[in-house]
C-alpha cells in the first residue's frame, strides 16, 4: 500500500482580516435578516392549500347541506370553519380556529326580515 502525498495548494494572495470581518459580517447579517423578513411576507400573502374540511363525511365525494327557507324559525347559524361538533351548524368552533390560525372566519347567519 502506497502513501501518495497530496500536492500543496496554491495560495490564492487573499487573506482574511479584522477589516473584511468588519465589514462581512454586518453585511450577512443584513442579507439573513432581510432574506428571512422578504420569505416571511410573501408566506403569509399566498394562500395555503390544503383540506378544509378534516372530518365531516369523508366517504361522500361532496358534502352538501340543503334547508327550506320555511324551516328556519327566526334564525340560523351554519359553520363555515368545518371544525363544528355540530355541522353544518356552528357551535362556535371557529374561535379556537381563528385563535390557532390567525384565520378570521366566522357563521353563517341567516335570520327572517322583521315583518
Amino acid at each position: 500500500m502506497s502513501h501518495m502525498s497530496m500536492p500543496a495548494l496554491p495560495r490564492s494572495g487573499f487573506t482574511f482580516s479584522k477589516e473584511h470581518l468588519v465589514v462581512a459580517v454586518p453585511v450577512a447579517v443584513v442579507a439573513a435578516v432581510g432574506g428571512f423578513l422578504v420569505s416571511h411576507y410573501l408566506n403569509g400573502r399566498s394562500c395555503k392549500k390544503g383540506l378544509v374540511n378534516t372530518c365531516i363525511s369523508k366517504d361522500s365525494p361532496k358534502v352538501v347541506h340543503s334547508f327550506d327557507m320555511e324551516d328556519i324559525a327566526t334564525k340560523a347559524v351554519y359553520c363555515r370553519c368545518w371544525k363544528s361538533k355540530k355541522f353544518p351548524f356552528c357551535d362556535g368552533a371557529h374561535t379556537k380556529h381563528n385563535e390557532e390560525t390567525g384565520d378570521n372566519v366566522g357563521p353563517l347567519i341567516i335570520k327572517k326580515k322583521d315583518a
